[in-house]
Order: C-alpha cells, then sequence, then structure tokens
C-alpha cells in the first residue's frame, strides 16, 4: 500500500455496579424492559443526581493498571444531543476534566509485544434502548439501561491495522475482567467499540480525514470493518476525490460500511459543567487504597507462567487469558507439581469437553484440587493416562474424588512384576505366529502384544512395566 492506517479505539466499558451511576436502580440491563426505571432516569423535574461511589473506585482501578495520570479535580458536564431513548435530552459524561489521562496498554499482537497510548478514560451514564419493530411499525424504548455506568477509554492514533486494534480490544476486555470491572461481553453490550480510521501517505505526519464507524460488538467485527473501511478509502484517495468525515455503520451480513451521518464534533454536543453535580476531588489516599487492591495484571501472569512455571509462551497466553483459568491452574499444579500436565489437562481435556456439551468454565463441578489429584495419581503410577481419562469423564459429569472413583470402580494401575509377567506370558501363548515374526526382526509388533495385555488387564497395567516385560520375554 502507499497509504498508512492510523486508526483510534473508543471503547464503552459496561460496569458490573448493582446500581446506576446517579441513582439507586438497578443496572441489570437483561431483566423485563423498563424494570429498572426511577425519577432520576427520567430526568423528572425536581430529581438531582447522586454519584455512585462504587464508578469511581472502579475508574481509578482501570486508571492505575493503564499507568493513567490520575486528575484529583475532575467534574461532569452535560452532552446534548436528542434520541428517543435519552430522556433528559443529555447524557451526563465528563470532558475538559476526564478522570483518567495519559495512559498505555501493553499487549501482544502475534508475537510482537505493542504498546498503544491511552488518550482518557472518562465515567459517563448509558443511554436507553431503541426496539424498532418492523411488525408493528413502531419503535420501543427500553430504559433499563439508561443511567447504567460506562467507561469510556479512548486510545490515541496509535494503531496500524485491524488485527491490531482487534488484539487492542481483546487485551483490553482481559484487563477489565481481571479487574473485575465488567463481564466484557461484546455480544450483550457489556463492551462497545467506535473505530476511527484515516489514510495517510507513507512517511507523512499530519492526519489524514477521518470517519467513525460506529457501535461494533464483536472482535470479528471490528476487524472485518476495518478492513473494509480502509480498502474503501484507499480506493476514494486513489480516484483523486476527497475523504468525507462522517459517520458510518457497519454491515454484518455484507461486511461492508455504509454513511450514517456528518460527524459530529465536540461543538454540537454544546458541553458545559452538568450545574447539579459538585467538582469530583480524588485524595491521594483513596488512590493508595486502590492501589493496594490491584491485582496481578495479565502481562505479569502471561511472563510469570513463563519464567516460574516453564510453560511455552502460547501455554501462558491461553491459560492467562481470563483470570479464572489462571487461578484453577495455580491451585491445580500446586497439587501436582507438574505444571506442564496440569496446563495440558485444561486447555485438552477441560477446554474440549466443556466446547462438547457446550457449557462456561465457571460451570465445572470440579475443583482444581481434584483435577491436581488425578494429575498426580498419574505421576506416582497409580494410575494410566488413559484410565485418568476414564476417572476425568466421572469428574466432570459428577464431581467427586479422584480416589473414589478408583476405588469405587477398580481402576487402579497393576504395577505388581509378577501380575503383569503372568498377562504377558499369556498374550505370547496365544499369538505363537506372532511372537515367531517378532523374533525374525518384526519390531513393529510389539505395539501389537503391548494391546494385547492391556486387553487381559482391562487397561489397568503399567504400560511401562509391560513394554518391558514384553521384551525381556520376547528375547528369551
Amino acid at each position: 500500500m502507499d497509504y498508512e492506517s492510523v486508526i483510534g479505539l473508543e471503547v464503552h466499558v459496561q460496569l458490573s455496579t448493582e446500581s446506576k451511576i446517579f441513582s439507586g436502580a438497578s443496572s441489570h440491563v437483561t431483566d423485563k424492559p423498563n424494570e429498572h426505571v426511577d425519577p432520576v432516569t427520567f430526568g423528572l423535574p425536581g430529581t438531582l443526581p447522586v454519584l455512585n461511589e462504587k464508578v469511581v473506585e472502579f475508574a481509578l482501578r482501570l486508571g492505575l493498571a493503564l499507568n493513567c495520570d490520575i486528575r484529583r479535580f475532575n467534574r461532569f458536564a452535560r452532552k446534548h444531543y436528542f434520541y428517543p431513548d435519552l430522556p433528559k435530552g443529555y447524557q451526563i459524561s465528563q470532558y475538559e476534566e476526564p478522570i483518567c489521562g495519559h495512559g498505555r496498554l501493553q499487549f501482544r499482537d502475534g508475537e510482537v509485544t505493542r504498546t498503544v497510548g491511552i488518550t482518557r478514560i472518562h465515567m459517563e451514564e448509558d443511554a436507553g434502548k431503541s426496539v424498532h419493530s418492523a411488525e408493528r411499525q413502531c419503535s420501543l424504548l427500553d430504559l433499563n439501561r439508561a443511567g447504567v455506568p460506562l467507561l469510556e477509554v479512548v486510545s490515541e492514533p496509535d494503531i496500524r491495522s485491524a488485527r491490531e486494534a482487534a488484539a487492542y480490544l481483546r487485551a483490553l476486555r482481559q484487563l477489565v475482567r481481571y479487574l473485575e470491572l465488567s463481564d466484557g461481553n461484546m455480544e450483550e453490550g457489556s463492551l462497545r467499540c467506535d473505530a476511527n480510521v484515516s489514510l495517510r501517505p507513507k512517511g507523512e505526519m499530519k492526519f489524514g480525514t477521518r470517519t467513525e464507524i460506529k457501535n461494533l460488538n464483536s472482535f470479528r467485527f471490528v476487524e472485518r470493518a476495518i478492513e473494509y473501511e480502509v480498502a474503501r478509502q484507499v480506493a476514494i484517495l486513489k480516484s483523486g476525490e476527497p475523504i468525507v468525515q462522517e459517520t458510518r455503520l457497519f454491515d454484518s451480513e455484507s461486511g461492508t460500511t455504509r454513511s450514517m451521518r456528518s460527524k459530529e464534533e465536540s461543538a454540537d454536543y454544546r458541553y458545559f459543567p452538568d450545574p447539579d453535580l459538585p467538582p469530583l476531588q480524588i485524595e491521594e489516599s483513596w488512590i493508595n487504597a486502590v492501589r493496594a487492591k490491584l491485582p496481578t495484571l495479565p502481562q505479569e501472569i502471561f511472563q510469570s507462567l513463563i519464567d516460574d512455571y516453564g510453560l511455552s509462551e502460547y501455554d501462558a497466553a491461553v491459560i492467562s487469558a481470563e483470570h479464572e483459568y489462571v487461578r484453577f491452574f495455580l491451585e491445580a499444579q500446586e497439587v501436582c507439581k507438574n505444571p506442564k500436565a496440569t496446563c495440558n489437562w485444561i486447555t485438552s481435556e477441560i477446554f474440549g469437553a466443556l466446547k462438547q456439551h457446550g457449557e462456561q468454565f465457571s460451570e465445572l463441578r470440579f475443583s482444581p484440587l481434584q483435577l491436581g489429584q488425578l494429575i498426580a495419581l498419574i505421576d506416582q503410577d497409580v494410575i494410566s493416562g488413559k484410565i485418568a481419562k476414564t476417572v476425568f469423564e466421572e469428574l466432570y459429569a459428577s464431581g467427586g474424588s479422584p480416589n473414589e472413583i478408583i476405588e469405587r470402580r477398580g481402576l487402579k494401575q497393576i504395577t505388581d512384576d509378577s501380575a503383569i509377567r503372568e498377562m504377558v506370558k499369556e498374550a505370547l501363548r496365544s499369538n505363537p505366529e506372532q511372537v515367531a515374526q517378532f523374533r525374525e526382526g518384526n519390531a513393529k509388533l510389539l505395539g501389537f502384544f503391548v494391546g494385547q495385555v492391556m486387553k487381559l488387564s482391562k487397561g489397568s497395567a503399567n504400560p511401562k512395566l509391560v513394554n518391558d516385560i514384553l521384551l525381556e520375554e520376547l528375547k528369551s
């Protein structure tokens, strides 16, 4: 390409607080339509907003995790625009004095570590939801979402490709989940992304005219929308036409963007300080208290899994993707002292079973302790890897103790030398032709004999002992 993509993302994070940002109404947006609406949500005369302290704490938590400067003195502003799902006719947000700014997010894009600057993080309330009914030829309003607290995270225009934008968004989602600020579910609207896209000739420092793609609700759509918009702008520039600054929507079915409206600037919203909310002054002691409670962050955990537990970069990335995976891994390997095996059981057996049954990790019916016990039993030669998978099936289905399952079902591995030797001799007596062929040089038949012995033992014989004794008997 003769052009360089310049991309910045504006991400709205819906916070997991019990109540809304300026009222005591519940913030559970998925309940019955308009179940959680109160006079403050409607903006009825005589009502006053009261700031939810938890929202400020969440903003501090995210700002500190993103290495932002915390503004000790910040204020709320009114952002004016008309839309039916905005009952007050304005949205309470922050404009000139946001709570956080000048941060950075470090993340991995494939094998490369990237850092994208964070321009600002500000607190604001969400609008309601319009439901358009073609059948009834009308639009319905659900105001459960109105007033739900959001943090808007605005990146610097440091992103250079659609893939990198998706990687940045995944890293931000991972972070807010680690910090327990939001479930980050894009499909349900807990994480929403607007992408600002422009092009400039390679080597040019001045930015080109940008377009904004609104309300992208999946990582795949973010990537596809930006890829299309970059290609569209390249074609326009190569034809000699100018780019029109506008807001566009992404059509997921056609994979294209289409014009929605001309792009608003801040003046269009007529921002001014909200007279009903006093300026917010944040004490240093509060910042220090929030900093002291921050968990270990994803990048640190990723590196620790490599340095302290010997995992590969790929395995470390998979385990560190979710905080619940990390907790499960650490607790299980503490029991069996075998990090690599623990990782393999989580990423292969557990993830495979969850996918097969269409279940979530949080729905597991057994604990990390029980997985650790199962792995330890393999390492101690109490059971074989094959038997362990049988035990795991019951663990997955109904939980329980691995030891109890093994005892109840008679699955303990046979490690008695004489017992295995008798089974080996029986297998050789029953297959004289194969014995002769092996002794004539057909070494591949060893696997056949192992299978015969394992069949006789109903899968309980120690495979290593079976191999050793077979070789000894076949050579005698």
